[in-house]
């Protein structure tokens, strides 16, 4: 099961703040990596990833960059009616909403979510099943109330949350699907600090996450002493992983004859990774060979 999240984080802050935060600010995540983003200051939706421009280029961008101005001039206006609500007068408070849905690749299932705050903590809630507001606090009821009662908005976000919500997560993950597939090769390092040391074969910039790294020694599949380090993300939306290989001094000697035959039958990525072994060192290019199947 692999599942997606798509999400956008409005925050409206009221009173003086530190110098650089603005007082209106939008970002949008897909899968907890910032995609784009707004504030009150540069008063334009900024794409965060290069995949990102070619959707920046169309006009359902400039449509959201319009729809944050608008939700800036809303979120000013409501941030002074909780205040009034918890009886704060001054001071510096935040009023945010946190709006999206989930997408399971696997089984299709999805599920929206949409929350308010109020200086940190939970205010008003949609439950998107019952298609109803809650809220935990008192304050929070008139709120609810008159949210309730606009059946034609809650049919909106019915509708937002079942289809199009959905709908933009998948052309997010296709585009970025198309862009870091296209990337190339990645990249592989191997590094020992003397012989009697570990070797530690790092891969980096591969897409999608399902690789296997196998050490082969003598042509055969090796996995005695290798450890097998965790999948790691990389910023890019790429991933990384590290296998390490313990080898004692004394096998060097025994299989010197690995590579020549080896290097005839692999493939452009583990040729790479050989150029890579020999301005290493010569001996790590006679233990073996990484291969990787994407």
């Amino acid at each position: 099961m692999v599942s997606h999240t798509f999400t956008t984080l409005y925050t409206e802050i009221n009173g003086q703040t530190i110098a650089g935060i603005p007082e209106f600010s939008s970002v949008t995540t897909l899968d907890g990596r910032q995609i784009d983003f707004y504030d009150s200051e540069i008063k334009k939706l900024i794409p965060r990833q290069d995949w990102m421009k070619e959707f920046a280029s169309g006009d359902r961008f400039k449509e959201y960059t319009e729809i944050r101005e608008q939700v800036q001039q809303i979120y000013k206006i409501n941030i002074h009616f909780l205040m009034q609500q918890f009886n704060h007068s001054h001071g510096v408070h935040t009023y945010q909403r946190m709006y999206g849905c989930d997408w399971d690749d696997q089984t299709g299932a999805s599920e929206g979510f949409d929350q308010y705050g109020y200086d940190g903590e939970d205010y008003v809630a949609l439950d998107v099943k019952e298609l109803r507001y809650i809220t935990p606090v008192p304050q929070g009821f008139i709120t609810t109330v008159k949210w309730n009662n606009d059946r034609a908005q809650l049919e909106f976000l019915r509708q937002y949350y079942q289809h199009e919500c959905v709908d933009r997560l998948k052309q997010f993950l296709t585009l970025r699907k198309v862009d870091l597939e296209r990337r190339g090769t990645p990249e592989v390092s191997l590094l020992q600090k003397d012989f009697s040391s570990p070797v530690e074969c790092h891969v980096t910039g591969f897409y999608p996450a399902a690789v296997t790294i196998t050490w082969l020694r003598n042509e055969e599949e090796h996995y005695e002493d290798v450890d097998f380090g965790d999948l790691l993300p990389n910023m890019d939306g790429t991933f990384q992983k590290t296998v390490t290989l313990t080898v004692f001094p004394d096998e060097w000697r025994n299989n010197h004859f690995l590579i020549s035959a080896l290097c005839q039958l692999i493939n452009a990525i583990i040729t790479l990774f050989l150029r890579t072994c020999k301005s290493i060192h010569a001996l790590l290019c006679v233990m073996g060979a990484f291969i990787f199947v994407l």
